[in-house]
């Protein structure tokens, strides 16, 4: 592929192409004249409008965007988004994974894993002023300003969480150039209502993952829950589905290609403004060393939970989780071998560097601050690497969460490291409750010891030495071998109820504990919080530096009269544009539809290609219902559909909205050849997946008999 220049590294950075860019509600207004010529029907000066439809029926998980589609709470979303919570409540004997689930009626559906949420966004305020004004400057006040931020931000969240029910937190934009204030309710009951077999919900596997042509039908329901008074309440019978200001439409007739599409989610993270000198460390050094490791992690447990049905159900969800990363990890490596990126983004530092020198000097300077700052990160990469593998073992995890836990519970609500505060008590508490579904000691001694003995490897320079007093090695293996044995075979942590009185015991009950896990908890802690010390010194003084740069950016934009979108951050977002397909490469044009005869031709009867007997069935005996397009080989139904929407992480699962702001779909995936738009984004080759709303309806009424779901939702043509 010709490399491309600087000066169309600038268009892909700066120019608002409709499909690029995950725009803030509040920047909608701005776009309201590109959008509606783009052919929204709606008034496009309303869409950014929290408390209107469609925004207010759009929620976060968390980790995945969701929506409510019907006036009793219920919510879809991914059928990868609710796995945790259908793996929760599968057994060997029942395995809704494999089988699905169908709740017939409200109360019969299952209660989410402890954890799950449904966050409905009510407020977003900029905060800016208050966080930035009158912060330490300075060389040597990284930890000091680290702390000063920290403290505003809880003094926000705080009164913003006043009267209970509400989650509020201060989410950074353009690495600290601005600050937003999020108040969204928390709905902690959450339930499994309905998710297809996983032949539908995940065909095609890891296989077709990222890939296109897909046939999947990844979707799932899931439904809210709160108290009689209808407010935010813990898990109870007595609890009633909540009621929803807004919910969305679901168009039994879709949509066609070129049509307008929208989505608003929940997009994770990108790091489309990262220096050259960032891009260059995950193209010869993050991803190629991750891919590694997560290959071999991947390998330890299928070895450990090999011929162990309980186990290999148990590891299920992190599998998917860490093959999902694996592949996003090769397709960025992939993706970065078409064009020269580090140039690329090197080329647009000099040239708004030349403009800065002119019009905005501190932005120079602080790029070199910045750089200087990246070079004594790399000192330590590998072992923060290997170390991070760390919270893969849910017994380490486990029994870091307790001590630290009852460490932070003596201080003032105020004083505590955030995520451990009074707030959090309730999902840390989840978290505890869901570890006898999660975890297997033979898999999780297995990922401890491929840990350690790729730390013993690290060169002596990066060694530490709570670690290896541990571990009582001094470079062999010996010592550490017989240090698991007893950790694995010693800890009372596999018992619930002796973790729930564990994690409000005190610290001083733990650090007395002979308990090996809490032993190990308690000789590591002291490193633990001087590897945070590092990391939150660090981050201190590049919020000094980071904001300055892309203050420095934001006003070159605007030189240029463009507008910049920040990176995502798992913050609401907008994202618009058209159906239509892509040419990968000379000679191949991808179709923007796939339709049900894609999955007969795919169907091997074993593996990732099975699909069931009875959509296989129906799908020959052409039981169609009001769903049938003309496809080109005659009557059928979309199965997925292209767009070039903007989408990342996070947004997996956002409702894929038409002109009228009506269900269309949802999104669960992009292309292969773009994932590197994390980085850069190319308009030619970026491409979202959506599974089409009229193969979700088909299913649910042919297939699998959800006519209960259908009678609740409001269908339009």
């Amino acid at each position: 592929m010709r490399l491309l220049t600087a000066s169309i590294a600038l268009a892909l950075s700066f120019s608002a192409h409709a499909v690029e860019g995950m725009w803030q509600p509040h920047q909608l207004q701005a776009l309201a004249n590109d959008i509606e010529a783009k052919g929204l029907a709606l008034d496009p000066k309303k869409i950014g409008d929290l408390n209107a439809h469609p925004l207010n029926a759009i929620v976060g998980l968390g980790f995945c965007t969701a929506s409510f589609v019907s006036p009793m709470g219920l919510v879809v979303t991914n059928h990868h988004c609710a796995y945790g919570a259908i793996q929760y409540n599968s057994k060997p004997e029942r395995n809704l994974l494999k089988d699905g689930f169908l709740a017939k009626k409200i109360g019969e559906d299952l209660p989410g894993e402890p954890t799950l949420r449904v966050f409905v966004t009510q407020s977003i305020n900029d905060v800016s002023a208050k966080i930035r004004t009158g912060l330490p400057e300075g060389e040597t006040v990284g930890r000091k300003r680290f702390d000063a931020i920290d403290e505003r931000q809880k003094k926000l969240v705080k009164d913003c969480e006043k009267g209970g029910g509400f989650r509020c937190d201060v989410y950074v934009f353009h690495g600290g150039a601005s600050y937003f204030l999020v108040k969204q309710m928390e709905i902690r009951d959450v339930r499994l209502v309905y998710a297809p077999a996983e032949a539908i919900g995940k065909f095609g596997g890891d296989t077709d993952n990222w890939i296109w042509p897909r046939h999947t039908g990844d979707f799932s329901f899931l439904r809210a829950y709160v108290g009689p008074d209808g407010k935010p309440a813990d898990f109870s019978p007595a609890n009633v589905p909540y009621q929803p200001k807004s919910y969305l439409k679901t168009s039994a007739s879709g949509v066609s290609d070129g049509d307008f599409v929208m989505i608003a989610g929940y997009p994770g993270r990108t790091n489309r403004y990262r220096l050259a000198e960032e891009v260059n460390d995950a193209i010869n050094f993050t991803y190629p060393t991750q891919i590694k490791r997560l290959q071999e992690v991947l390998g330890v447990i299928g070895t450990a939970s090999k011929d162990r049905p309980d186990a290999a159900l148990k590891y299920a969800a992190s599998i998917a989780s860490l093959n999902n990363g694996l592949k996003n990890f090769e397709g960025n490596r992939d993706g970065f071998q078409k064009f020269d990126a580090v140039k690329l983004k090197a080329d647009e530092e000099q040239t708004i560097l030349a403009w800065a020198a002119k019009n905005q000097p501190k932005g120079v300077q602080a790029y070199a601050d910045l750089k200087a700052l990246l070079d004594k990160a790399r000192a330590v990469r590998e072992r923060d690497q290997i170390l991070n593998y760390m919270n893969n073992s849910g017994l380490f995890t486990t029994a870091r969460l307790i001590y630290r836990a009852n460490i932070e519970r003596a201080k003032p609500d105020a004083m505590r490291e955030y995520g451990f505060q009074t707030r959090d008590d309730i999902r840390l508490e989840g978290s505890l409750r869901q570890l006898d579904k999660r975890w297997d000691k033979i898999v999780d001694r297995q990922i401890l010891d491929y840990v350690f003995s790729n730390y013993l490897k690290l060169p002596s320079a990066q060694r530490l030495p709570v670690l290896d007093q541990w571990l009582g090695v001094q470079g062999d293996s010996n010592a550490m071998t017989a240090k698991l044995d007893a950790l694995f075979s010693g800890t009372t942590l596999g018992d619930l109820e002796t973790r729930l009185k564990l994690f409000k015991a005190g610290s001083a009950a733990i650090e007395k504990s002979t308990d090996p896990a809490l032993q190990m908890a308690v000789a590591l802690m002291p490193m633990i919080l001087e590897l945070e010390n590092t990391v939150k010194t660090r981050a201190g003084l590049e919020t000094q530096l980071r904001p300055v740069w892309m203050d420095t950016r934001i006003a070159f934009a605007a030189s240029q009269g463009k507008t910049l979108y920040a990176d995502a951050n798992n913050s609401l977002r907008v994202t618009y544009g058209n159906v239509m397909g892509y040419s990968p490469k000379d000679g191949v044009q991808m179709q923007p539809f796939t339709y049900l005869n894609g999955i007969v031709e795919k169907h091997t009867g074993t593996g990732e290609f099975d699909a069931t007997k009875k959509q296989i069935d129906a799908i020959k005996a052409e039981r169609f219902g009001p769903y049938a397009v003309n496809s080109p080989t005659g009557k059928s139904i979309p199965v997925n559909f292209l767009s070039d929407l903007d989408i990342t992480g996070g947004n997996s699962g956002s409702p894929t909205l038409n002109s009228r702001g009506e269900l269309v779909g949802l999104a669960f995936d992009g292309n292969y050849e773009a994932i590197s738009s994390g980085w850069v984004f190319n308009p030619k080759l970026t491409r979202t997946i959506h599974v089409d709303s009229r193969y979700m309806l088909w299913l649910m009424d042919e297939v699998d008999g959800a006519d209960n779901l259908l009678k609740e939702m409001k269908i339009v043509q």
